[in-house]
């Protein structure tokens, strides 16, 4: 039986495709500089064909060797698995150009082992269509953790595949112009994804070779950063990576690699070193507009994530007196139909603005309850799709589906503008937050933005978590760390929830939304699939049903009770859901179910510890 992967489902909306559009178009008009001296254009043409080379090296090795062991009339499996390792090591030594330059080609050959869906346009659901897998973890799915003798046609065809995909990336970067400032920053996202997918067994979840792919990943690094430090005379960063590297080769087993003092020793002062270089780079850069700033020395710098990243527009930005204005609004039952409901009732402060409860009642009606459970509005905006199903693109698109819902508030615009427009404190609060936008009256838009500004503002990354990674050494307990330790390896939590927001965004670009299919039971007394399809409903397609937005774990100690429909009450209850395999260790026959099937064999003190270090996620 093939094995699925731990999640990777992903959702690409308009915003995340014009996000994903700025890196695939290049920006190669202004990649080239005038005044940047011989040497500079030496090193970017020296980079450029290292990367083409090793492209043919990746490509000869897959054609000379995984191919002929594949096909070979009796495969020896233990022959065919060493050449699929060493595809992958030699793949590790252009990853970080090819997801950065060209990352759709890139997941040609490591893309993730489950359907994937191509324009994802939510506005025209229609035009949606699956693809299936390729690359890699397919392969590693079909000779790990049984290799599959009856699957050799299948296998060889996924190996052409591999040779004549890598056929795209060799004509992209015969020619392809770099610039020395996108070599840095692809450098640096190549440390944060080494990070928060590399050790963590995201790509590699069945052989678990992460940790001498990572170190492969960080050789290559430093033979193209080497080319910048020498010039600066900078050696200090080439010594952190000699030390990582290092580090990874002398603890290359996957389940007892310390994940914390790798990233607090070694991993932060890479990309921070990567991050100076980058700083004191002369001549012109280009500024993209993503979650994750361009200029964050680490993952974990105190101003890392921009929490405007995802508005519509530059006019629908934060603003002090937007958030004022957005609050007032948030705790006002007026907005409601019949005025029994602000958006404070289901997203209460003192609980992490959730509820308390597994589902909230109808407005209108006191029995009839909710479809799903009010998740955490702390740090929502550090996420490219709204709801469960992930039906809206923008904050505003959720505030005004929530407001309008008959079942949620059963508000009207109309009505709210009316009311706001009468009041006596209304008037001047929109006049000071849209100041020259009013003369028509206050809008809908106006409405929406106020309070999605608000939301926006609840961006917490504070907490005691945080301040370990940013050098307390004091700030986590040893249960903590152990139970971190685990999230980011054995119990394969961090190939979902990605460090360090712990949502569903996919790093180290931080644009597209992922979703699992879980299997979540109606109750833990009855183990019964739950009937809510999620973003199947949305989308159409029979790979996502019952497929859910990742939800972030921040602050969850506030959030019970816990899944889309509040079916779990403690994380007890969680943690043992997870560890024996979601919906399989139910008994519920779930054929894409994209959790790992099999048990995660975790002990009573390991679930503890996991559970500790969860909950130092708690913000200030």
């Amino acid at each position: 039986m093939i094995r699925k992967h731990v999640g990777y489902v992903k959702v690409s909306g308009i915003i995340a495709l014009l996000f994903a559009g700025l890196f695939a178009a290049g920006f190669t008009s202004a990649d080239s500089n005038s005044t940047k001296d011989t040497s500079a254009n030496s090193r970017e043409i020296k980079i450029q064909k290292e990367v083409y080379s090793q492209l043919l090296s990746f490509q000869n090795y897959v054609k000379d060797t995984l191919l002929i062991e594949v096909g070979k009339a009796r495969p020896d499996e233990q022959s065919v698995r060493q050449a699929f390792l060493k595809s992958r090591l030699l793949f590790k030594k252009f990853e970080w150009a090819s997801e950065y330059f060209t990352a759709d080609l890139s997941r040609r050959l490591n893309g993730p082992p489950v359907e994937e869906i191509e324009n994802a346009d939510l506005l025209d659901p229609s035009l949606a269509r699956a693809i299936d897998p390729i690359g890699l973890q397919v392969i590693e799915e079909m000779i790990y953790p049984e290799y599959d003798q009856e699957s050799k046609e299948k296998l060889l065809t996924e190996v052409r595949h591999l040779i004549s995909n890598t056929d795209y990336l060799i004509s992209y970067f015969h020619d392809q112009q770099f610039a020395d400032w996108r070599i840095l920053d692809a450098s640096k996202l190549e440390v944060f994804r080494i990070i928060t997918l590399g050790i963590t067994g995201f790509d590699n979840s069945i052989a678990l070779n992460s940790i001498p792919e990572a170190a492969e990943s960080l050789k290559s690094l430093r033979d193209v950063l080497s080319l910048y430090a020498n010039k600066k005379g900078n050696r200090a960063l080439l010594s952190d990576l000699d030390a990582a590297i290092t580090y990874l080769d002398r603890h290359p087993d996957f389940n007892s690699f310390d994940r914390a003092v790798f990233i607090t020793q070694f991993g932060n002062k890479v990309s921070a070193g990567i991050a100076k270089l980058e700083q004191d780079l002369p001549g012109p850069k280009i500024k993209y507009n993503r979650m994750l700033r361009q200029e964050a020395k680490t993952l974990f710098d105190a101003n890392a994530f921009n929490a405007d990243a995802f508005a519509p527009g530059p006019e629908f930005q934060r603003t002090a007196a937007k958030a004022s204005l957005g609050e007032k609004l948030f705790f006002d039952a007026a907005l409601s139909g019949n005025g029994s409901r602000s958006c404070a009732t289901c997203h209460n402060p003192n609980l992490a603005f959730t509820d308390g409860i597994a589902k909230q009642t109808e407005v209108n009606d006191p029995i009839k309850l909710l479809t799903r459970n009010a998740p955490t509005l702390l740090n929502a905006a550090l996420q490219s799709n709204y709801f469960y199903d992930m039906r809206a693109l923008t904050l505003e698109d959720q505030v005004r589906d929530v407001i309008s819902s008959k079942q949620e508030m059963d508000g009207s615009m109309a009505a709210i503008i009316k009311y706001v427009a009468a009041d006596k404190s209304y008037p001047s609060l929109f006049a000071k937050a849209f100041s020259g936008n009013i003369e028509k009256g206050i809008s809908a838009d106006q409405v929406t933005n106020a309070l999605a500004v608000y939301i926006r503002s609840l961006v917490k990354l504070n907490s005691r978590f945080d301040e370990y990674m940013s050098g307390n050494e004091n700030a986590l307990s040893a249960e903590e760390l152990k139970g971190f330790n685990l999230f980011m390896g054995k119990a394969k939590c961090a190939t979902c929830h990605f460090a360090p927001l712990f949502n569903g965004v996919t790093p180290p670009k931080y644009i597209t939304s992922e979703s699992e299919v879980l299997g979540v039971p109606v109750s833990p007394a009855d183990a019964t699939l739950d009937a809510d399809v999620g973003y199947y409903g949305v989308i159409g397609i029979d790979a996502y049903k019952h497929a859910f937005k990742i939800p972030t774990i921040r602050n969850i100690k506030k959030t019970a009770p816990y899944m889309h429909n509040g079916a779990y009450q403690t994380l007890d209850e969680v943690m043992e859901f997870y560890n024996k395999g979601g919906a399989a260790g139910l008994g519920i026959k779930l054929p894409n179910q994209t959790l790992p099937e099999e048990n995660l064999q975790l002990s009573d003190k390991e679930k503890k510890d996991i559970i500790a270090f969860m909950e130092s996620l708690e913000s200030k």
